[in-house]
Protein backbone atom coordinates (compact mmCIF):
# COMPACT_ATOMS: atom_id res chain seq x y z
CA UNK A 1 0.00 0.00 0.00
CA UNK A 2 1.42 3.46 -0.91
CA UNK A 3 1.91 6.05 2.10
CA UNK A 4 0.13 9.02 2.02
CA UNK A 5 2.59 11.39 1.04
CA UNK A 6 0.67 14.37 2.49
CA UNK A 7 -1.06 15.51 -0.48
CA UNK A 8 -4.30 13.80 -0.27
CA UNK A 9 -3.28 11.39 -3.15
CA UNK A 10 -3.38 8.21 -0.91
CA UNK A 11 -6.77 9.69 0.60
CA UNK A 12 -7.72 10.44 -2.61
CA UNK A 13 -7.72 6.98 -3.89
CA UNK A 14 -9.36 5.64 -1.09
CA UNK A 15 -12.34 7.67 -1.35
CA UNK A 16 -12.21 6.16 -5.24
CA UNK A 17 -12.30 3.01 -3.92
CA UNK A 18 -14.54 3.03 -0.94
CA UNK A 19 -17.01 4.76 -4.06
CA UNK A 20 -16.53 2.23 -6.60
CA UNK A 21 -17.61 -0.63 -3.64
CA UNK A 22 -20.50 1.19 -2.72
CA UNK A 23 -21.92 1.55 -6.39
CA UNK A 24 -21.15 -2.00 -7.19
CA UNK A 25 -23.36 -2.74 -4.04
CA UNK A 26 -25.75 -0.79 -5.88
CA UNK A 27 -25.61 -2.85 -8.74
CA UNK A 28 -23.61 -1.22 -11.08
CA UNK A 29 -20.54 -2.31 -12.80
CA UNK A 30 -17.57 -0.19 -13.06
CA UNK A 31 -16.42 -0.22 -16.63
CA UNK A 32 -13.34 2.05 -16.32
CA UNK A 33 -10.96 4.18 -13.68
CA UNK A 34 -9.30 7.66 -13.63
CA UNK A 35 -10.27 8.10 -17.27
CA UNK A 36 -7.91 11.29 -18.39
CA UNK A 37 -8.45 13.80 -21.20
CA UNK A 38 -7.16 17.27 -22.29
CA UNK A 39 -10.02 18.45 -20.58
CA UNK A 40 -9.55 16.83 -17.06
CA UNK A 41 -10.37 13.33 -15.61
CA UNK A 42 -13.34 10.85 -15.13
CA UNK A 43 -12.50 8.98 -11.58
CA UNK A 44 -14.91 6.19 -12.17
CA UNK A 45 -17.11 4.98 -15.39
CA UNK A 46 -19.69 2.66 -14.61
CA UNK A 47 -22.94 0.99 -16.34
CA UNK A 48 -26.17 0.82 -15.14
CA UNK A 49 -28.19 -1.61 -16.80
CA UNK A 50 -27.85 0.19 -20.50
CA UNK A 51 -26.95 3.67 -19.10
CA UNK A 52 -23.20 4.51 -18.97
CA UNK A 53 -22.50 6.69 -15.46
CA UNK A 54 -19.58 8.88 -15.78
CA UNK A 55 -18.67 9.52 -11.59
CA UNK A 56 -17.31 12.43 -9.96
CA UNK A 57 -15.87 11.65 -6.61
CA UNK A 58 -15.78 14.30 -3.92
CA UNK A 59 -13.99 13.86 -0.69
CA UNK A 60 -13.83 16.77 1.81
CA UNK A 61 -12.49 16.44 5.48
CA UNK A 62 -13.93 19.37 6.50
CA UNK A 63 -17.38 21.58 5.89
CA UNK A 64 -15.12 24.86 6.36
CA UNK A 65 -15.72 25.97 2.30
CA UNK A 66 -19.41 24.50 1.89
CA UNK A 67 -18.07 20.42 2.21
CA UNK A 68 -18.03 17.85 -0.80
CA UNK A 69 -20.79 19.66 -3.05
CA UNK A 70 -19.40 23.11 -3.07
CA UNK A 71 -16.61 22.04 -4.93
CA UNK A 72 -18.54 21.19 -8.04
CA UNK A 73 -18.45 24.57 -9.41
CA UNK A 74 -20.27 25.24 -12.82
CA UNK A 75 -16.43 24.71 -14.52
CA UNK A 76 -15.79 21.73 -12.95
CA UNK A 77 -18.77 21.09 -14.84
CA UNK A 78 -18.53 21.73 -18.01
CA UNK A 79 -14.85 19.90 -17.77
CA UNK A 80 -16.73 16.70 -16.56
CA UNK A 81 -18.91 17.16 -19.80
CA UNK A 82 -16.30 17.99 -22.23
CA UNK A 83 -14.37 14.63 -20.70
CA UNK A 84 -17.24 12.23 -20.85
CA UNK A 85 -18.00 13.78 -24.23
CA UNK A 86 -14.14 13.11 -25.54
CA UNK A 87 -14.54 9.12 -24.04
CA UNK A 88 -17.93 9.03 -26.19
CA UNK A 89 -16.31 9.48 -29.22
CA UNK A 90 -14.18 6.74 -28.96
CA UNK A 91 -17.43 4.31 -28.67
CA UNK A 92 -18.73 2.92 -31.66
CA UNK A 93 -21.97 3.48 -30.46
CA UNK A 94 -23.08 5.76 -27.94
CA UNK A 95 -25.51 4.42 -24.94
CA UNK A 96 -28.16 6.86 -22.93
CA UNK A 97 -25.60 8.58 -20.16
CA UNK A 98 -25.56 10.75 -17.10
CA UNK A 99 -22.96 12.33 -14.82
CA UNK A 100 -23.43 11.72 -11.51
CA UNK A 101 -21.58 12.68 -8.44
CA UNK A 102 -20.57 10.96 -4.96
CA UNK A 103 -19.90 12.82 -2.37
CA UNK A 104 -17.49 12.08 0.78
CA UNK A 105 -17.48 13.81 3.44
CA UNK A 106 -14.27 12.07 5.59
CA UNK A 107 -13.46 8.13 4.42
CA UNK A 108 -16.89 7.26 5.62
CA UNK A 109 -19.31 4.55 3.94
CA UNK A 110 -22.42 5.45 5.82
CA UNK A 111 -21.50 9.34 4.67
CA UNK A 112 -22.07 9.17 1.21
CA UNK A 113 -24.30 11.02 -0.84
CA UNK A 114 -25.17 9.90 -4.47
CA UNK A 115 -25.79 12.96 -6.51
CA UNK A 116 -27.49 11.73 -10.30
CA UNK A 117 -27.50 13.25 -12.96
CA UNK A 118 -25.66 16.68 -11.65
CA UNK A 119 -25.50 18.21 -15.15
CA UNK A 120 -29.22 18.33 -16.09
CA UNK A 121 -29.93 21.36 -13.95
Amino acid sequence: MAADRGDGATAGARAEALAAEYLEARGLSIVARNVRSRFGELDLIAREGDTLVFVEVRLRRSSAFGGASASITPAKRNRLVATAETYLATLSRVPPCRIDALLLDGLDARRIEWLQDITSA
